[in-house]
């Protein structure tokens, strides 16, 4: 499965440059991310692969940069059509999931979900193929 790293950087021109060589250096390929900004910081959202993420998380924090969480989360393939989120997101709805973190990957359409009910997420994405 795979993980979601989120990393808390300094909001300052070259950090998320900084990020993309450390996990490159690291030999870890980003799948995904998402990057906000507010009161001085950088929250990044870095999406790796399982057997990466320890050698992901300890890259950052050989390089000082802080570990806010680490977590699994399941990623789906999306339709490329208006209204495909809708459909998708109303499935785990439906299945009471709530999700509290959503995000695209890299190529292709997919999305990143991350939910307490990862069983329950699941199944309805399984079920969807």
């Amino acid at each position: 499965m795979p993980t979601d790293i989120v990393v808390i950087l300094n909001d300052q021109p070259g950090e998320l440059a900084r990020l993309g060589r450390i996990t490159g250096e690291a030999g870890v390929n980003i799948q995904g991310l998402a990057a906000f900004t507010g009161e001085g910081k950088g929250v990044v959202h870095v999406l790796v692969d399982d057997e990466a993420a320890t050698r992901c998380r300890q890259a950052f924090e050989g390089a000082g940069m802080g570990i806010a969480d680490e977590r699994s989360v399941l990623v789906a393939d999306m339709d490329d059509h208006p209204g495909a989120l809708g459909d998708l997101t109303r499935q785990l709805a439906d299945a009471n999931v709530n999700i509290d973190l959503a995000y695209t990957t890299f190529g292709g359409v997919r999305i990143v979900i991350a939910t307490d009910d990862m069983a329950n997420a699941k199944s309805v994405l399984e079920s969807r193929r």
